[in-house]
């Protein structure tokens, strides 16, 4: 035996050195994802407790949280995802391609509400931050993973994008963040592979995939970036004219928006293309987005070729006739956070590459240009924070005494009931009733649900309806038959009666 143990040691190694390796290994690893795993759970929860608690105070919407809460439940059920809040039977991939929501519907089995989705965008988007902090921190170092991630997180897209609700661009803003580090570290097929589900995400989202294949093919693989380039507008295509098409009747939906005078919207296609170079600088509000887009980095990312890839989603929200699109409000802009830090990041990262050669003096001179880079970066992260949607809910953990009546009312609805519902009030009930909008023109006058509900206090807002058009319609739903069934603090329930003839 002791023969046998003494020749096998010189090949086989002392065990206690290789456990010491192991442990070593262990330790850097874990050095190395301490900063992403950190930030992803710290957005995480902030997203997540900020989400739900304005969820909990009913400042959610039906437009557009009780929308993809209807589609999700509907897949959930093995159906097409119909969203009644868009009209009778209504097929959402008739709206908008983005079959990708699916996903969320396994979980939403195991918890139907509305909170399954917030907490599913709360999770997306704070996975973001780790592919980002992870090549920060191997290109540049922990300072610069630190920075991404603090300016990542509380950058004013992701916030718009979190305090309105849920999206399906949720699951674009993680997915381009690994494609734009891989595309960093020059890892052309990991690029591709992760940007290819762009196009499940949202019909124009394969315009994006296109430019990261130009990228790609430009830089590194042309076979590859080519193909990829392809794919990718002719994904968009035949989303766009062929598959949303075939669900609605009335086509693509929102070609209608392109086209027109900058200031108003209107006019032919052509003429708006001959306005393209007015339409990027005017009306005001592009400018404001387009000023606030460059000032996350201190202008900074503006000297990689990466931030190209925002031109797509700039392109089609700045040639549409709608506002919205426009500004830097909602969702719109959060799938532009990750590609303005990936190019942040980049040439920081060019930076201290091309001083390596150098001499001291190169290399101190390029270190305190990462550190003047970094600081601007992260003085306008804490300077623009408070200035952005956060500062609407000062009371976020004070639950008003209108939100607890307003609870009360809705919990004489019973499961299963048709209800038109006030906006506000229309996700806290799109998990267990059949809901339709009060006062959206497709359901105007529609006095066939069972029940009819409205927070005549807090939820008039001027959309749909007013204040004093809401009341006109309850009042009207009383002349055709229905009765109070309740009211508390201005939350006023509507209950159909025989009078009125039988619900559908």
């Amino acid at each position: 035996m002791s023969l046998h143990s003494g020749l096998e040691r010189p090949r086989g190694g002392s065990p206690a050195p290789l456990r010491r390796l192991a442990r070593a290994r262990v330790r850097t690893r874990a050095r190395e994802v301490a900063i992403p795993v950190c930030t992803v759970a710290v957005l995480f929860a902030f997203y997540t407790v900020f989400s739900v608690r304005r969820h909990d105070l009913m400042l959610t919407s039906g437009y557009d949280l009780g929308i993809f809460e209807q589609a999700v439940r509907s897949y959930a059920g093995g159906h097409w995802p119909v969203a009644s809040l868009k009209g009778p039977n209504y097929n959402l991939l008739g709206d908008h391609f983005s079959p990708i929501t699916a996903t969320i519907a396994p979980f939403y089995r195991i918890w139907p509400s509305a909170l399954t989705l917030l907490v599913a965008q709360a999770f997306l988007f704070a996975l973001a931050a780790y592919p980002l902090c992870r090549w920060a921190q191997r290109s540049v170092g922990r300072a610069a993973a630190l920075t991404v991630g603090l300016a990542y997180g509380t950058s004013w897209g992701i916030a718009s994008a979190v305090v309105f609700d849920f999206h399906e661009i949720a699951f674009a803003v993680p997915l381009l963040a690994f494609s734009l580090a891989a595309l960093g570290e020059r890892r052309w097929r990991g690029a591709v592979g992760w940007a290819l589900p762009l196009v499940l995400v949202k019909e124009d989202l394969g315009f994006t995939l296109a430019a990261i294949g130009a990228y790609v093919a430009w830089y590194g693989s042309r076979r590859l970036g080519l193909a990829t380039a392809v794919f990718g507008v002719a994904a968009s295509l035949v989303e766009m004219f062929v598959v949303l098409a075939s669900v609605n009747e009335d086509g693509y939906a929102y070609t209608q928006s392109l086209g027109g005078d900058p200031a108003t919207g209107t006019g032919s296609v052509p003429e708006r293309l001959l306005a393209v170079p007015q339409q990027l600088v005017w009306p005001e509000p592009k400018v404001h987005t387009l000023l606030f887009l460059a000032a996350l980095t201190g202008f900074v990312a503006l000297r990689s070729p990466l931030v190209l890839l925002c031109l797509p989603t700039l392109g089609w929200r700045f040639l549409s006739g709608n506002a919205s699109y426009w500004e830097t409000r909602f969702h719109y802009s959060a799938v532009l956070m990750p590609i303005v830090f990936a190019a942040f990041i980049d040439v920081l990262a060019r930076r201290r590459r091309a001083a390596e050669p150098g001499g001291p003096e190169v290399r101190r001179a390029a270190k305190a240009s990462q550190r003047a880079s970094l600081g601007i970066t992260a003085a306008v992260a804490l300077i623009v924070l408070p200035l952005f949607p956060y500062r609407a809910y000062p009371d976020l953990f004070t639950t008003d005494p209108h939100v607890t009546a307003a609870r009360a009312v809705l919990a004489a609805i019973p499961d299963g009931a048709s209800v038109t519902a006030s906006n506000r009030l229309v996700p806290q009930l799109t998990g267990r009733c059949d809901v339709v909008l009060l006062g959206y023109p497709q359901m105007r006058p529609r006095y066939t649900t069972q029940w009819i509900v409205s927070d005549t206090k807090a939820a008039p807002s001027g959309w749909p309806m007013s204040a004093e058009d809401e009341a006109a319609v309850l009042e009207d739903a009383r002349a055709q038959g229905y009765r109070t069934a309740a009211e508390q603090d201005g939350v006023v329930l509507l209950e159909r009666t025989a009078a009125a003839g039988a619900a559908p």
